[in-house]
Order: structure tokens, then sequence, then C-alpha cells
């Protein structure tokens, strides 16, 4: 499955330089409604052991959430781990695993940030952008933004907001009763509401959405070496 690629960049480059790439294409995300209603959603995830990077990359059908199709890649870690910078180190790992899909997902869901960034440009985004396809980002701590603990109810939600501005950076959702909230934000080309309906609604029975608990499961599965 080819993925058109825009605003293209190299990827062998410093923090420093990184971190101007961020800012530019931060100006690229947008948050807008999603075209049509989804038929199918991918869940993104890297497991990285020594120095070797394994991303997965698991196609579910939605609602039922039936897995429909799932593609692996693995190499070297490109980029060091720093903090704000984890779509260098993933990036590079996760398109090549895209391209090995028979299915086009019709939205991306990784297992990070998006807009919750100190530059509002996490993988989330990043990975919108470059295949400008609709992409959120669910991630299970905090990195930036303040916020008030939701109720304990499933499906409660806080706004996780920038304290010195008051932007909203995203979501802290509730995605079972009584567990501690994952964090929800917009990547690219789609709105807040819209991903953290999904975000729930791909919860049926755990904390961890399912296309990114099973992107998680199979980034680490001994089948392929990990």
């Amino acid at each position: 499955m080819h993925f058109d690629i825009h605003h293209a960049h190299r990827w062998d480059v410093s923090p420093r330089e990184a971190v101007a790439i961020q800012r530019g294409l931060a100006a690229e995300v947008r948050q807008e409604p999603l075209p049509s209603p989804i038929e199918t959603i991918a869940g993104i995830d890297v497991s990285i052991r020594g120095d070797l990077a394994q991303a997965a990359v698991v196609v579910l059908r939605f609602p039922t959430l039936e897995v429909v199709d799932r593609a692996v890649w693995r190499c070297p870690a490109p980029f060091p781990y720093i903090p704000g910078l984890l779509s260098f180190r993933e990036m590079p790992v996760i398109l090549p695993a895209l391209e090995r899909l028979s299915v086009r997902p019709d939205v991306l869901v990784t297992d990070s940030h998006g807009f919750a960034h100190p530059r509002r440009f996490g993988l989330a985004c990043h990975l919108g952008v470059l295949l400008d396809r609709p992409a959120f980002g669910i991630a299970k701590s905090l990195f930036v933004g303040t916020f008030e603990d939701p109720e304990p109810e499933k499906g409660s939600r806080a706004a996780l907001v920038d304290k010195k501005t008051g932007e909203v950076l995203g979501t802290v959702l509730r995605t079972r009763a009584n567990v501690k909230p994952v964090y929800v934000s917009v990547g690219h080309r789609i709105t807040l509401e819209e991903a953290v309906d999904l975000a729930l609604a791909c919860a049926p029975r755990y904390k961890i959405p399912e296309p990114t608990r099973q992107a998680h499961l199979l980034s680490r599965d001994s089948d392929f070496g990990f």
C-alpha cells in the first residue's frame, strides 16, 4: 500500500534541526471534521529493544473492531531517545510498516501525543501531516499541560490545557471506571471531539483502546524476533 509523502524532509538530522522541522511543520496541522464516517482505523506502536526498533500497524474495522490487516517493520533505531523528538525515533520505522499494508485505513491512531506537545507537533501530528491523513494520538502518560481529574466513571473527560495560555491541548479521558485516564490529542484532519469519541468507542474492555493495544502486542510479538 503506497502512501504519498507530503512536506518530505531528512531524518538523519541533529536534535536542533529536528526541533526546527517540527516548528516549521506545526503550521500545517489542521483540526477539521472527518470528511466522512470511517470504516477502518489503524493503531500504530513501536517497541525498541537494544538498538533495534519494531513498528507494528494493526487495522481494525470500525465499529466492530475486527482485525482486518496488520504489518510490521524492524530496523536499527534511527534516532536517540530525546523527549519531544519521539517522531524522529519512530517515524522512519513506522512508514515502511505502513507500506506493507493491503488495506488503507481511514484514520491513524498512535501510541503517543499529537497536539499536546511543547511545539504542538507530536508524533501523531508528524504522521498525519506527512501522509495528509486523519490522525490522532492516545498517550498513556502526561507530557505537557494541566488538568482537573475527570470523574471516576467511564467516559468522563476533562480538558488538558496550557496553564500559561489557556490553550486546549487535548482531552483527559477515562476509558475504564476507576482507572487512570489516557490523554487524547489531535494529530491532523480530525477534531478533538471526534478523536475522543473514537478513542472511547474503541475501548470496550481495556484502558488502552483496541487499535493501539493490538499494535503494542504485535510490536512485541516474539514471532517477529522481539
